[in-house]
C-alpha cells in the first residue's frame, strides 16, 4: 500500500506494461491518487507476462504507488478474442482485448472504492486513443465508475516515457503482447 495518501480522486490505472507507464504515472499523480493495475492475459509467453508483471512491480515501488494484480488466465483471453485471430493488429481482436481489460479494470474499481479508471495504452503511437476512448467509456458503464479520456502520446507523451523508461532502467519490449503482435511484428521490415 502506497505511504501517500492525499485528498485526490482515487484513480485506478490499468498499466499495460512498465514500459509505458512511468510519464502516465507521473502526469496523473499530480491530480489523482494512483493505484496500479496489472491484468494483461494477452501477454504471451508466460515467461514474457512475468518478465513485464516484475518490470511493473518494480515501477510501482519507484512511484510509490500500490500494484494490484489480477490473475493471468490465458483461457479468458483466447475467449474473448474467439473468431478474431486473423484480424490485423489494430482491429477488431485489439479492439476487443482493450475492452476485455478495461471491463476488469471497471470492475475492480467498483469493488474497491476508486472514483476514476485509466489506463497506459493510450501513450503508444500504435494504438488509436479514439478505440480505447470509446471502449473505456462503453466499458465503466456498467460498473459505475468514470472513465478518464486520454491521449497521452500528445505532448510528446511516448517519447518522454521512452526517456524515462531509458533512465530508470525498464525493460521495452518490442510487441504489443499477444502471440498474434508478436508474429506480426517479426514480418516487419
Amino acid at each position: 500500500m502506497s505511504l501517500v495518501t492525499s485528498n485526490h480522486p482515487k484513480l485506478l490505472l490499468h498499466m499495460c506494461c512498465a514500459g509505458c507507464s512511468p510519464y502516465v504515472i507521473d502526469l496523473l499523480k499530480k491530480d489523482y491518487e494512483v493505484t496500479g493495475l496489472f491484468y494483461n492475459p494477452n501477454i504471451h509467453p508466460e515467461n514474457e507476462y512475468q518478465l513485464r508483471l516484475n518490470e511493473a512491480k518494480n515501477l510501482a515501488k519507484t512511484y510509490d504507488i500500490e500494484l494490484r494484480c489480477e490473475e493471468y488466465d490465458v483461457s479468458e483471453w483466447f475467449g474473448s478474442i474467439k473468431g478474431m485471430e486473423n484480424e490485423p493488429e489494430g482491429g477488431r481482436r485489439c479492439e476487443a482485448c482493450f475492452r476485455m481489460r478495461l471491463e476488469k479494470t471497471a470492475q475492480c474499481a467498483r469493488e474497491e472504492n476508486f472514483d476514476i479508471i485509466a489506463t497506459t495504452l493510450t501513450v503508444s503511437p500504435h494504438k488509436k486513443a479514439e478505440t480505447i476512448n470509446r471502449t473505456g467509456c462503453e466499458a465503466v458503464k456498467k460498473y459505475g465508475v468514470h472513465f478518464l479520456e486520454s491521449n497521452f502520446k500528445k505532448k510528446n507523451g511516448f517519447k518522454r516515457t521512452t526517456e524515462m523508461s531509458e533512465i530508470l532502467g525498464i525493460y521495452r519490449q518490442n510487441y504489443c503482447g499477444c502471440v498474434y503482435s508478436k508474429k506480426e511484428g517479426r514480418r516487419k521490415p
